[in-house]
C-alpha cells in the first residue's frame, strides 16, 4: 500500500482470502507482486461426468443453484429447460450451454457493462468474459447444475495473443461427480495457466475491491511475464 496504510485479512463465506483497509483521503495504490508455478496441462475436460439429483448435493453446494444479484434463474429457467432439457445430463449438458452461449454472445471489449446481469447479456448478445460466465453459469442453474462464478487470470499461453491490454478474466464452475470443473463459455477451449482467485456466486462476491463510500479509479495494470527456471 502508498502510503502505508494498516490492513488485514479474512476469511469470507466462500474461503476467499479477502484484505481490508481504511484508505486515507488523496491518492491510494494497491499493488501485489507473486509467482506463480502451472503445470503446463490445459484445463480437464470431464466428459464422463455424472449430473447429481438435486437431494444427493451435499449441503453446502444448494447455493450454487439459487438466483443472485447477476443471475436471474427465474427469467430463464424455461428457455434453458426448452432448449438442453433433452441433452443428456451431466458434461454433456454443460457443454451444450457452452456451445449456445459462445455463440450467442459477441465479445466486445468497450461496451463492457458492470451493471449489465445474465439475462440482459441473454437479450443484449453482447459483453465481455463477465458476461459470458454469467449467463451460462444461470443456465447450468436452471438446469439443477451447480455453478460458481470465478474470477482469476488467463494469459495467452499457447493461443494466439488477443489486441486488447491484460486484465483479469472471468469464468465458472461446475459440480459434476463429486467435484468442482472448470467451464469457460468465453474461450470454449481447454486453456493452459488458468489462475483462480476467487469464488462465488457471480462477480458481486468476487470483484477485485469493494468500496464503500466515494473513490474514482485513476488506473489499473495488470502485466505477466514468463518466468523460464532450470527446472
Amino acid at each position: 500500500m502508498s502510503p502505508d496504510v494498516e490492513a488485514w485479512d479474512y476469511l469470507d463465506s466462500f474461503g476467499n482470502v479477502c484484505t481490508r483497509i481504511t484508505a486515507p483521503a488523496g491518492a491510494v495504490t494497491i499493488s501485489t507482486e507473486f509467482v506463480i508455478y502451472d503445470t503446463g496441462r490445459p484445463d480437464h475436460v470431464p466428459y464422463d461426468a455424472a449430473q447429481h439429483e438435486v437431494r444427493d448435493l451435499p449441503d453446502d453446494v444448494l447455493l450454487y443453484l439459487l438466483g443472485s444479484r447477476y443471475c436471474e434463474t427465474d427469467r430463464l429457467s424455461d428457455f434453458a429447460w426448452k432448449q438442453f432439457g433433452q441433452v443428456p445430463a451431466g458434461w454433456p449438458r454443460v457443454q451444450a450451454v457452452l456451445d449456445l452461449v459462445h455463440r450467442h454472445i459477441r465479445f466486445d471489449y468497450q461496451l463492457a457493462d458492470p451493471r449489465r446481469s445474465a439475462y440482459d447479456a441473454f437479450e443484449e448478445r453482447v459483453g465481455v468474459c463477465r458476461d459470458y460466465a454469467h449467463l451460462a453459469l444461470t443456465l447450468c442453474r436452471c438446469l439443477n447444475i451447480p455453478a460458481r462464478y470465478c474470477t482469476g487470470y488467463l494469459g495467452d499461453i499457447k493461443v494466439e495473443p488477443v489486441p486488447f491490454p491484460m486484465d483479469f478474466s472471468g469464468w465458472f464452475e461446475v459440480y459434476l461427480g463429486g467435484h468442482w470443473y472448470t467451464a469457460d463459455a468465453r474461450h470454449n477451449t481447454p486453456r493452459v495457466g488458468r489462475i483462480l482467485m476467487a469464488i462465488g456466486r457471480d462477480a458481486t462476491d468476487v470483484a477485485i475491491s469493494t468500496q464503500f463510500g466515494p473513490a474514482t479509479l485513476t488506473g489499473f495494470e495488470v502485466i505477466t511475464d514468463e518466468v523460464v527456471t532450470s527446472e
